[in-house]
């Protein structure tokens, strides 16, 4: 057997595009198609640099902010949700939006008008300066704490420590926010939980299938931007369960030879906001170095799908599904 025989290639199943990413990607091309260009996006619409480069070329705008959106234009808000404080800037200035805002981050969105609703301190789950936490702390400002990560715990502060409730950003990783949960059940025993998991099911269903698949590769390659939270969560995942080696990649340019130096079995998966296309391109950089047809590892099956924002099914005049 030649060394190169030796040599494969692991590709995690599912992997790519989520549901809320297909259909908010899918909302700014049927809008370009509708419409006409240009259709102006608050934020990137999904954390993926070649997707808003793509979208940029068919006559999408992005913008930080919704007072850069000219006045009466039509503006995407992005899969990460935003804050009612948004729609009504977006109201004043007598913009047409369409709500591309991922359906399980409006879940927690809910969620959380609820507790707060309630009087309860909810303790927000996430990263700082992530568009989902904005979005959502924007639904209850004054009862909402961030919590980054377990080693934050400690700084928490609360009203009344048995009126307590969790909600987390809908991007992380699930053995963190775990970890994070029982810390703060430790100092509020009569914490409330949220009606269901909100990490959602495909960050779930990436990250367990990138541990099957860690187990038996030296080496991981997670196709993603560095913006987007369930990518970077991929890698540090993959590290943590049993992989000597894991990257972050946006392109299979992006990879260093060097990597695969003493390397007989790469895993390659790729973050929830990824188009197939780019992970292709990593399996055709690693065949012609000697990796050859990859053998998928599929740990669940998906077919979770959501409607089409209302504002286009209207237009379009689709039923929803």
């Amino acid at each position: 057997m030649t060394a190169n025989s030796q040599r494969r290639v692991l590709l995690a199943k599912p992997r790519g595009y989520c549901a809320g990413v297909d259909r908010a990607v899918q909302t700014v091309e049927i809008a370009l198609e509708k419409y006409g260009a240009p259709i102006y996006v608050r934020k990137q619409i999904v954390h993926n640099v070649h997707v808003v480069k793509t979208l940029e070329e068919r006559g999408a705008i992005f913008v930080e902010e919704t007072e850069e959106v000219p006045e009466g234009a039509i503006v995407v808000f992005s899969a990460h949700g935003v804050a009612p404080a948004v729609h009504e800037e977006a109201k004043g200035l007598d913009l047409r939006t369409i709500d591309a805002t991922c359906p399980l981050v409006t879940k927690v969105h809910k969620e959380a008008v609820r507790f707060a609703a309630q009087d309860y301190d909810i303790l927000l789950i996430g990263h700082e300066g992530h568009e989902e936490v904005i979005g959502t702390t924007g639904e209850a400002p004054d009862h909402i704490h961030l919590v980054d990560g377990p080693d934050d715990v400690a700084n928490v502060r609360v009203r009344d420590p048995e009126r307590v409730a969790w909600l987390s950003q809908t991007t992380l990783s699930v053995d963190e926010t775990v970890a994070t949960v029982e810390k703060l059940r430790e100092r509020f025993p009569k914490l409330m939980d949220p009606p269901s998991d909100d990490i959602c099911y495909a960050t779930q269903n990436r990250q367990v299938a990138v541990k099957e698949m860690a187990a038996q590769a030296q080496l991981v390659i997670v196709v993603g931007s560095t913006n987007s939270s369930n990518s970077v969560r991929l890698v540090e995942v993959a590290k943590e369960h049993g992989a000597d080696d894991a990257h972050l990649v946006d392109y299979a340019e992006h990879i260093d030879p060097a990597w695969l130096e003493g390397v007989t079995t790469v895993g390659v998966t790729s973050g929830a906001s990824v188009p197939d296309e780019l992970v292709q391109e990593v399996l055709a950089w690693l065949a012609e170095r000697g990796f050859g047809e990859a053998e998928e590892i599929e740990s669940v099956e998906e077919r979770m799908r959501f409607s089409l924002p209302k504002e286009l099914r209207k237009d379009l005049r689709i039923t929803p599904v």
